[in-house]
């Protein structure tokens, strides 16, 4: 038998599958056009959204929201039929700032943005 701590670490008995993806390497901005398509859809309805969506963003979604079923799946024991994208969400994370060189001795600065992206999934009541 597990101690209430010891199963709180485990995620043992909560009702939701998540997956964070820290530092990915695309505009958070990018990522909440496609965010937008798939809140609140159930989990095969948003596959298939991502499998066919020509965006980037999209394949690192597909990845994440794999992980967050299996976590729902494996670890909390939750029926995968009736998972459902609860709360999806990218936030800004740190910029890497680059140089280019210009003519005649200047420089611009380019920004390499990065993103935090959690995806939350739930079972329908």
């Amino acid at each position: 038998m597990l101690s209430k701590r010891e199963r709180k670490a485990l995620g043992i008995g909560k009702d939701e599958g998540r997956a964070v993806l820290k530092y990915a390497r695309i505009s958070s901005r990018k990522v909440k056009i496609v965010i937008d398509l798939i809140k609140n859809k159930n989990l095969e309805e948003a596959y298939g959204i991502l499998r066919f969506t020509p965006k980037a963003a999209s394949s690192i979604l597909l990845k994440l929201m794999k992980s967050a079923e299996a976590n729902a799946v494996t670890n909390n024991g939750l029926d995968k039929e009736d998972l459902y994208v609860a709360e999806a969400y990218a936030t800004q994370g740190p910029t890497l700032k680059r140089i280019m060189p210009r003519a005649q001795g200047r420089a611009n600065r380019i920004n390499k943005r990065t993103s935090h992206i959690t995806v939350v999934l739930k079972e329908k009541e």
